[in-house]
């Protein structure tokens, strides 16, 4: 039975399962003597260090014996096994061989340009392997040898902020969501008093047609004189009152202020019915220096120019005290006060610098403010003749103030603030008012370039803000901000001011003058009014602060410089002023 290739007896061989059954299927059952474990001359006594049952099978000296013994690990075994790799030293070590990085040597730390990190020789032989081909062994980005660097790190630790990052993006999203929802109320808010505005309105008229048709009285339908009292003839005459339909500017007249040009600013004094308008000396020879030349509104003429400053005007301002005192600013480091009464200067006031902007404070007539070209804002007294009585420095650069606007305080929910406006060419700044002497400054979220001017209407409390060209936006633009203030939360922090958008208006893209422009109620009551001068076209836009729609754009012989609105018997007009200039629209 045996073969001629049968091994020698006494021979032990390891074979599979599938071969010990085909001889347990040709001998029959194994001898179970051999099987103990604990015969120590068997070779079941063998231990084996691999911790797995291995099947003997046992060659006798006759051929026809065959013996099947499993040999079960030692204890031993186990204790020499080597413990599972700890889990918490896997960002210590090399992703290519496993082994821990080193501060030093051949293996010392290194990394791509993607950022992940290896043993130095792993990466290397691993992009030499790789060649021209070669990419990053967890990224599968492109790599050269020429990508590895060095990184010197006695320990390398990564902090996992993963769940910062996430609460830092909720918390970005959230306040974008809160700022579009501000924006969202801000616009429903002026909105809904468009809406009450045309409300009262509407019932205004309803009433005047009551009385209308109780005067007329019935008539009967087949009198001549039915069509008259007729509903469509009714409708006709709410169509003829509602002015607010059709009414809008309409020229009036053209007066010449300056044949040389000059002209800057513009301002109207409501006591004595003209216009001002700052210009050069039409006599430079035998009255030096700059002016104000008067238009009359009454006949809309100009009647006389009156000496003020040695060099150009930048700002005119009148109170609310209707006694035709003029508070003038100038590049000759002057503030000086005119009587339009007497046409002369009643005080002066030398400030050091050139002042580029003026204005009065509305809620205590004594008190005036000029900006000067460093930036900062002196505070007048007009019962101190001597020199300022408080200075309020800038906050963040020393551009001129372009601009200033008080705003008085008012029983507004939103905003009942009072206070100053400096706007500059690199931002604004808020100066609250909180007594006669003090004042807390607000800085407000604009662009930190191209401001050129800030208006303030006062009822409803929004500013106009005008930026001028740049790289970001081609064109002028007009953005119309609401005056907001935080609730107080802190008691030992007093309540912050900010402004935010409520409408944006483009212009053409030229703007190499700083301009003024106006934002001023409806006059026919509903709503809000921005008007401002393009360059580009040399008119007048007219938009409507409720939609945003482009209303009128009135044309100019040159750039509009400075504009004004202006009421006169109670009829409502729009001044333009140019370098030559002045246009008087009137609203029809």
């Amino acid at each position: 039975a045996a073969g001629a290739g049968q091994p020698e007896s006494g021979s032990t061989t390891e074979v599979s399962e599938s071969e010990e059954d085909e001889y347990a299927a040709a001998e029959g059952p194994p001898h179970r003597a051999l099987e103990e474990p604990g015969n120590p001359g068997s070779p079941a006594s063998v231990h084996l260090g691999t911790g797995v049952q291995h099947s003997l099978v046992c060659r006798s000296p006759s051929p026809f014996i065959l013996c099947h013994v499993e040999l079960q690990p030692s204890p031993t075994a186990y204790a020499l096994t080597p413990p599972p790799r700890c889990e918490e030293g896997d960002g210590d070590s090399c992703s290519i061989c496993f082994e821990a990085w080193t501060t030093a040597g051949e293996h010392r730390l290194s990394a791509l340009r993607c950022g992940h990190i290896f043993g130095f020789t792993c990466i290397q032989r691993w992009l030499k392997t790789q060649g021209s081909a070669a990419k990053c062994p967890q990224c599968n980005k492109k790599a050269r040898r020429s990508d590895i660097v060095l990184l010197y790190a006695p320990k390398l630790k990564a902090l996992d902020n993963t769940e910062q990052e996430s609460l830092k993006k909720s918390l970005e999203q959230e306040q974008s969501l809160r700022r579009k929802a501000e924006l969202e109320t801000a616009q429903c808010r002026l909105k809904l008093q468009v809406i009450t505005n045309k409300y009262g309105q509407a019932q205004q008229e309803l009433q005047e047609l009551k009385a209308l048709i109780a005067d007329k009285g019935s008539v009967p339908s087949s009198s001549p004189t039915s069509s008259s009292s007729s509903p469509s003839s009714l409708l006709g005459v709410s169509q003829r009152l509602d002015g607010s339909r059709t009414a809008q500017y309409s020229f009036s007249k053209a007066v010449l202020v300056s044949q040389g040009g000059g002209c800057r600013v513009l301002s109207y004094c409501e006591p004595l019915s003209c216009l001002l308008a700052s210009q050069p000396s039409p006599h430079s020879t035998l009255v030096p220096g700059f002016g104000i030349k008067k238009v009359s509104v009454v006949n809309m003429k100009a009647s006389q120019y009156v000496p003020i400053h040695s060099k150009q005007i930048r700002g005119l301002s009148f109170n609310r005290q209707n006694d035709s005192l003029l508070l003038s600013a100038a590049l000759d480091n002057t503030v000086k006060l005119t009587s339009l009464l007497t046409n002369t200067v009643v005080q002066t006031y030398n400030a050091g610098k050139p002042v580029w902007s003026c204005c009065w404070c509305l809620d205590n007539s004594t008190y005036v403010y000029a900006g000067l070209s460093n930036g900062s804002v002196l505070v007048y007294d007009t019962r101190d003749t001597s020199t300022h009585v408080q200075e309020l420095q800038p906050l963040r650069s020393r551009c001129p103030v372009a601009s200033l606007c008080y705003v008085p305080h008012a029983a507004s929910s939103t905003f009942p603030c009072g206070g100053l406006i400096a706007g500059s060419l690199e931002g604004g700044c808020f100066w609250e008012q909180t007594n006669e002497t003090t004042y807390r400054p607000h800085v407000l979220p604009l662009e930190n370039t191209g401001c050129i001017d800030i208006q303030v209407e006062v009822d409803s409390r929004h500013c106009l803000v005008t930026y001028r060209p740049g790289r970001s936006n081609p064109s002028l633009r007009c953005v119309l901000m609401a005056l907001t203030r935080t609730p107080l939360q802190d008691s030992t922090q007093p309540p912050s001011c900010s402004c935010s958008t409520v409408q944006t208006f483009s212009a053409g893209s030229s703007c190499k003058l700083l301009t003024k422009n106006a934002v001023f109620r409806n006059p026919d009551g509903t709503g809000t009014l921005v008007c401002a001068g393009d360059e580009a076209s040399s008119s007048t836009m007219v938009w409507d602060a409720g939609s945003g729609s482009l209303l009128q754009k009135l044309p100019a012989d040159l750039p509009v410089l400075d504009i004004s609105p202006f009421t006169v018997n109670g009829k409502h007009f729009l001044a333009s002023l140019t370098e030559k200039m002045l246009k008087l629209y009137r609203w029809e």
